[in-house]
């Protein structure tokens, strides 16, 4: 055999390595696709009633929403019209209550002291009696008086 034969022989097997290799990259190529096919396919079968589901989920809580909202308006208006009547009462009736509850005070202050002797007072410090005030006090301090 000669040299060429030899180099043919040796490009003809490195050729066949190099297609059977090929072959089987091919064929992993090809099993990969039919998994991610069916994998596609499994997804969007699955997928498809999800996003009827959650739509129709959006939908209700959008429902529910309105409901809230109005619920809402609706305790915002009461707390106003509280608010409201709460100032009415007070100042219908605050004013003149605050009034009559002063007068029954002094009246009954002025009939607890008409019948009671009136006592003199001491003021007491640090336990020492002050004795009252005397008529006329001390005068001018100026040496008049």
């Amino acid at each position: 055999m000669s040299g060429g034969e030899v180099a043919g022989i040796l490009v003809a097997v490195f050729w066949a390595i190099l297609v059977s290799f090929l072959a089987v990259v091919l064929v992993r190529l090809a099993q990969v696709l039919r998994a991610a096919t069916r994998l596609v396919a499994d997804v969007t079968e699955h997928a498809v009633p999800l996003l009827g589901e959650a739509s129709e989920t959006v939908r209700s809580a959008q429902t529910q929403l309105s409901r809230v909202d109005a619920i809402a308006s609706d305790v915002q208006e009461v707390t106003s019209n509280a608010s409201a009547l709460s100032s009415t009462v007070a100042s219908t009736f605050g004013g003149p209550l605050v009034k009559v509850a002063a007068f029954g005070y002094g009246v009954r202050r002025a009939i607890g002291r008409k019948g009671a002797p009136q006592e003199r007072r001491r003021t007491v410090i640090r336990s020492r009696a002050v004795p009252p005030a005397r008529k006329g006090g001390r005068g001018d301090r100026r040496g008049r008086g």
